[in-house]
């Protein structure tokens, strides 16, 4: 039953971006608005959307590339590779070479806002250790190194792990089936946590896997009812739900669990609303549907790069506003100046970068997957 698109996913793409970028614009210009103002909340819809596309990804190709043959995790990890790494290291070294400015941006948005000062190293280590780290996606693994750059790079340490553990998760989703599967999982990740907390280990980002392999598992469970010839759809949900609830990672209070367990329900609805009865699904689909054009699907196509870049404007952006018109502006106008400066810019940084990096980084990729292929006698070889 597995279908060639679900007509939302550049749109929650794009969602997801931008309730980073607006989040970020309230926590440094001070206005405080719920669910908007937590952009944790819209990573955490980035990995639920990383964890269903891998899922869905591999259903469109597992009749030429199944799990059990080790080429295919080859190729898995080349093109994830070949999608991440291109536009990282590019905006690696330009937040490093800017990082003495953008910390001085950073110094006067906190004492404006009497904030604890971010961490000097954040934005001034430009050592070999540190290079590297970043480089081998290694950083996420270590709790000195997860932070250690002005971009919001750890989630990326974090996906890089969960790509390198995606072929041993399928093959265990194949043996035991999603739910015990994810059960599993989730109860490992659940004794690593334990693990790192007697050991007094604390990461100041959630950059290592165990800490939000949960949200990843919702996103897997419900692209996983899309491939089953029997779906179980409200069990996939219920245990993704169940899930949600784990707190682990982040700060959990009332609002943020409410809205985590709205996120997979709205998730639900919009990508297997052929499931659901009458009114609603007729809902669900209009809403999915016009997720998946127009403005949506270009900002779902340039969300990587938004996501990325905007720290790099946003931080300049808003300690210029602060020092030009410090107390004289209130919190929501200085908000509403910012996010005007800000997002036509980001916008634009974001389409050049995924013109001139992005696409020829995965073309890229492709020409290596292409050259690494046998052909056999008598054929030439296909993407």
């Amino acid at each position: 039953m597995t279908r060639s698109r679900v007509e939302c996913l550049d749109g929650l793409r794009a969602l997801a971006a931008m309730w980073v970028l607006v989040g970020h614009c309230l926590l440094l210009t001070g206005w405080h608005l719920p669910v908007l103002g937590d952009p944790a909340l819209g990573v955490d819809l980035f990995i639920m959307l990383s964890g269903f596309l891998m899922v869905f990804h591999y259903q469109l190709r597992r009749d030429k590339e199944p799990w059990q043959r080790p080429e295919t995790w080859l190729k898995f990890w080349t093109r994830r590779y070949f999608r991440i790494a291109p536009l990282f290291y590019v905006m690696l070294f330009v937040a490093l070479a800017l990082g003495p400015y953008l910390y001085e941006s950073r110094m006067v948005i906190d004492a404006f806002l009497q904030r604890v000062p971010q961490a000097p190293e954040r934005y001034l280590d430009s050592g070999l250790k540190n290079i590297v780290a970043h480089l081998t996606f290694l950083f996420g693994l270590s709790p000195n190194l997860a932070y250690r750059t002005p971009l919001p790079d750890w989630s990326l340490g974090l996906e890089m792990q969960f790509y390198a553990v995606f072929p041993a998760l399928m093959l265990l989703a194949f043996r035991l089936g999603w739910v015990r599967s994810a059960m599993v999982v989730a109860a490992l990740g659940g004794l690593a946590v334990v693990i790192l907390e007697f050991m007094s280990v604390h990461f100041p980002m959630p950059s290592f896997l165990p800490l939000k392999i949960q949200v990843f598992l919702c996103g897997m469970l419900l692209a996983g009812v899309l491939g089953q010839d029997q779906p179980r759809p409200l069990l996939h949900l219920a245990l993704a739900v169940a899930l949600a609830a784990i707190p682990f990672g982040d700060g959990y209070g009332l609002e943020k669990l409410l809205m985590r367990e709205a996120l997979v329900l709205g998730f639900f609805a919009l990508v297997l609303y052929r499931m659901l009865p009458g009114a609603a699904g007729a809902v669900a689909r209009k809403a999915a549907v016009a997720l998946g054009g127009g403005i949506f699907h270009v900002l779902g196509e340039l969300s990587y790069s938004i996501y990325l870049i905007h720290l790099l404007v946003l931080q300049p952006v808003a300690a210029f506003v602060i020092a030009r018109y410090g107390d004289g502006l209130g919190a929501p106008l200085r908000f509403a100046i910012v996010v005007a400066v800000v997002l036509p810019v980001v916008c634009l940084l974001s389409w050049l970068t995924y013109t001139v990096i992005e696409m020829p980084g995965q073309k890229l990729g492709r020409a290596v997957l292409q050259r690494g292929r046998k052909p056999v006698l008598g054929t030439t070889p296909a993407e």
